[in-house]
C-alpha cells in the first residue's frame, strides 16, 4: 500500500532528487546503476512502469492523490508519496507542477549500439540537439511515425532528462534508443556493419531530395539529424552515403528539427508488405 507522506519540510533529505541535485547529479556518470531520473505526468510515469522502470518515490499535489490513488497501490508498491499543495511544491521544485505528478525513478540501464539496432530498418540518430524539447518532441515523432530505434551522440541532451520526458509523453521508454559511442565515424562504422545506409538532413545544394525512391527502397536506413542553430557537423555529413533535404517553398530555409523530423519520418518509414 502506498505511503502518503505530508511535506513539513522542504529540506528533508528524502527530497533532494526534487530539488537539491542536478541533472548531472542524479545521473551519477560514475555509478550510473545508482542512478535517478526524474518522470513528470501521469502518462509519462505509466509509460516507464509499463517498460519496468522501478519507482523510488513520487511527488503529488494533494489533489491528484483521489485520482492516482488505485494505481498507486497496484503499480508502485508502498513507495512513499511526498505530497503538499499546489504552491509548496513550485516552492520545492522551483517551478509548477505542469501534470501535478513526479516520480522518482532508478535510471536504466542502456543497451549497446548494436543491440538496439541489430535487425531494425529504420534508425533516426541525433547529433548535439541541446533542447530537451526538442530531443523529446523528436522522440515522440519516431515513436509516431515508425521509426525502430533512436541513437543519441556525445554532445546530444540526454533522453531521460526530466523535460524531455515530459514532452515525449512516456515515449523515451517505449523507443529503444542508445548512446552512438565514439562519433562520428566510429558509430556510422557500427551501423555500416549492421547493413545501413547513413542519410543526412542538411542544407546542400547537392542533397537529393527526401523524396527520392533511392532512400524509400533502402533496406536498412539511418537518418541523421543535427543541432538546432548549425544543423549536422561537416564530418558526420561527409561519413554519409546520402545527403538529404526537404523541398521548402516561400524561400524558407529550414525547418525546426521536431518538424524536420517528423516529415522524414514519415516520408521514408519502413513500408513492410
Amino acid at each position: 500500500m502506498a505511503r502518503i507522506i505530508e511535506i513539513t519540510d522542504l529540506s528533508a533529505p528524502e527530497l533532494a532528487p526534487y530539488a537539491g541535485l542536478t541533472h548531472a547529479q542524479l545521473r551519477s556518470r560514475r555509478e550510473p546503476e545508482r542512478g535517478v531520473i526524474i518522470v513528470e505526468s501521469a502518462k509519462a510515469v505509466s509509460c516507464a512502469l509499463d517498460a519496468g522502470l522501478r519507482p523510488l518515490s513520487l511527488l503529488m499535489e494533494r489533489r491528484q492523490l483521489a485520482a492516482f490513488a488505485g494505481q498507486l497501490e497496484a503499480r508502485c508498491g508502498d513507495v512513499p508519496v511526498y505530497t503538499a499543495d499546489r504552491e509548496v511544491l513550485a516552492g520545492l521544485t522551483g517551478y509548477a507542477l505542469t501534470r501535478g505528478v513526479l516520480c522518482a525513478m532508478a535510471r536504466p540501464a542502456l543497451p549497446d549500439l548494436e543491440a538496439v539496432c541489430r535487425g531494425r530498418r529504420r534508425v533516426a540518430v541525433l547529433e548535439g540537439l541541446a533542447d530537451p524539447s526538442n530531443v523529446g518532441a523528436v522522440f515522440r515523432c519516431a515513436a509516431a511515425l515508425g521509426m525502430d530505434a533512436v541513437l543519441v551522440s556525445p554532445t546530444c541532451c540526454d533522453p531521460f532528462y526530466r523535460r524531455a520526458i515530459r514532452v515525449s509523453m512516456g515515449t523515451v521508454f517505449q523507443v529503444p534508443w542508445a548512446p552512438t559511442g565514439p562519433w562520428p565515424g566510429p558509430a556510422l562504422a557500427r551501423l555500416r556493419a549492421l547493413g545501413f545506409q547513413c542519410a543526412a538532413l542538411a542544407l546542400d545544394e547537392a542533397a537529393i531530395p527526401v523524396d527520392d525512391p533511392a532512400l524509400a527502397g533502402a533496406e536498412r536506413l539511418a537518418l541523421l539529424l543535427g543541432s538546432e542553430g548549425d544543423g549536422l557537423s561537416p564530418a558526420a555529413v561527409s561519413c554519409c552515403e546520402h545527403t538529404v533535404r526537404i523541398p521548402m517553398a516561400h524561400g524558407v530555409d529550414s525547418l525546426n528539427v521536431a518538424a524536420a523530423a517528423a516529415v522524414a519520418f514519415w516520408q521514408l518509414r519502413s513500408r513492410e508488405p
